[in-house]
Formats: C-alpha cells, sequence, structure tokens
C-alpha cells in the first residue's frame, strides 16, 4: 500500500532507496514507499507513535535504573530522541549499518547531536561480537526492506547481545511480518541462549515483542508492575499502563512468570 503523503526526499545508497514523507501532520521514512520503518508527528519530533515501539519500552519496567542503553537499527530516531528526552542521564548508544539513513535522521527527523548519544556506523553482528560497553536494555529492531534481517536469527547474534548486557539487563526484540519457519527458529534460540528466561506478547499492530532476561526474570506483583508503568507513562508520554496490563494478562495466563 503506497503512502500517503508527498515525498521530500530521496536518496539512495548501495543497499537501496531511502525515502521521506510529508503529511499535512506528521513525517514517514520509508525504504520502499509502501512499509513505514519510522513515524514523528510534526508537533511532538520526541514521540513515539508506532504501537510496537511503545510497546518495546516495556523492557524499561524491568529495571530500577535506566543508565546506558543500546540501539540495534536506528532509522529516523524515534525510540533515540524518546529515550534521551526522557532520561536525562542516560547514555545511548545506537548501532545503524546505513549512514545515509542517519544523515536523513539528522536532516528530516531532528535527531540531536548530543554528547549523549553515540551513533556507531557498522554491522549490528560485528558491532554486538567486538564492543566492550555494557547496556541495561538492547532494542532489536532490524528491519530492510524485505523484512527482518536474517541476523537478528542466529545464535551468535543473540549470544553477543546477552553478553553486553549488565546482570541484570534486557534484550527487547521486534518480530514482525516473519515467515512461521523464521519465527519458530528464532523462538528456538532464544530459549536456548536465554534458559527460557523471556516474556513476550503481541501488540494491536501484529509485532510480537520478546523480553529476554539476561538473567532471572524478576518476580514482581501487579501492582508493582502497574506502579512503574504509571511512573514511565507520565515521563515518556505513551500508555505504558494498558502495556503492563496486556503483559501481565499474557503471561500470568500463558506463562505465570510475574507473582
Amino acid at each position: 500500500m503506497k503512502i500517503n503523503g508527498i515525498c521530500i526526499s530521496s536518496t539512495e545508497d548501495e543497499h537501496g532507496p531511502i525515502y521521506v514523507y510529508q503529511t499535512r501532520t506528521a513525517r514517514i521514512l520509508s525504504f520502499d514507499g509502501q512499509i513505514y520503518q519510522s513515524y514523528m508527528k510534526l508537533k511532538d519530533i520526541n514521540g513515539l507513535e508506532l504501537g510496537y515501539t511503545q510497546a518495546m519500552m516495556t523492557g524499561l519496567f524491568f529495571i530500577p535504573t535506566v543508565k546506558t542503553a543500546t540501539i540495534m537499527g536506528l532509522g529516523a530516531g524515534s525510540m533515540a530522541k524518546s529515550l534521551l528526552n526522557s532520561f536525562s542521564e542516560l547514555k545511548l548508544h545506537a548501532i545503524e549499518y546505513r549512514e545515509a539513513v542517519t544523515i536523513a535522521a539528522k536532516e528530516h527527523f531532528f535527531l540531536p547531536d548530543s554528547e549523549r548519544l553515540f551513533i556507531h556506523i557498522d554491522d549490528a553482528l560485528n558491532y554486538i561480537k567486538k564492543t566492550d560497553i555494557k547496556s541495561d536494555i538492547i532494542f532489536s529492531d532490524l528491519y530492510n526492506s524485505k523484512g527482518m534481517e536474517p541476523k537478528q536469527v542466529t545464535s551468535s547474534y543473540l549470544r553477543n547481545c546477552k553478553n553486553a548486557l549488565n546482570k541484570q539487563g534486557i534484550l527487547v526484540l521486534n518480530i514482525w511480518h516473519t515467515s512461521l519457519k523464521l519465527r519458530e527458529e528464532l523462538d528456538e534460540l532464544l530459549a536456548l541462549e536465554f534458559e527460557n528466561q523471556l516474556l513476550s506478547f503481541e501488540v494491536d499492530s501484529g509485532n510480537t515483542i520478546v523480553l529476554a532476561f539476561k538473567n532471572s526474570i524478576p518476580l514482581m506483583k501487579k501492582q508493582q508492575l502497574l506502579t512503574k508503568a504509571k511512573w514511565l507513562q507520565e515521563k515518556i508520554n505513551i500508555p505504558m499502563e494498558s502495556y503492563a496490563e496486556l503483559l501481565w494478562d499474557t503471561q500470568i495466563s500463558s506463562k505465570g512468570r510475574l507473582k
């Protein structure tokens, strides 16, 4: 389905085209002119508008104080801007394979020059294998115009992400538009590498969000979860309480992970 809007920028690198569209109220990044890669409201440039990006923030429920975060796949920088704007002490590392995407994020989506933002132009697999930076949370959202990057479905990538987490760290993955075979393979690898310390839920868009814990999933009562969600909701201005309810309901009924 073609994106409705005026194309205000069209560039191309060795990996393909990069389009920026503008509507009356928003800007959209796309790699094929059909699928939204990123979406930004012009009146809220630091907001998270796509449901799956909001849902990925549920990983923050389980981190007492987030000090260092890593984003695999910068895109137009929606998650990076939201996190930097919400957590004044946060140091954020963003890994983006395509330098042209980073340029588009800065020129059209107000990605800031910040001493707390470190952008690494690198392949995610290579970066995570070599980094000595330990993060409280890693967001993995590796997609191209054809779907999920195969590198997100490898033992080495998942193991290296786990190694790059702090003791109570969490890897958050976005899974969407993936074949059943690839999804089953990823589920098996996650269960193996993270020793079944996993929570997952599906959002309205059809995306599945997976939280993979380096160590044991923290025990949490429902009221604790809702209290943290309310605090985050005020901090990042997205409906975290509804995601807390969704996470609680799906995990209690299917896995009984929370108490």
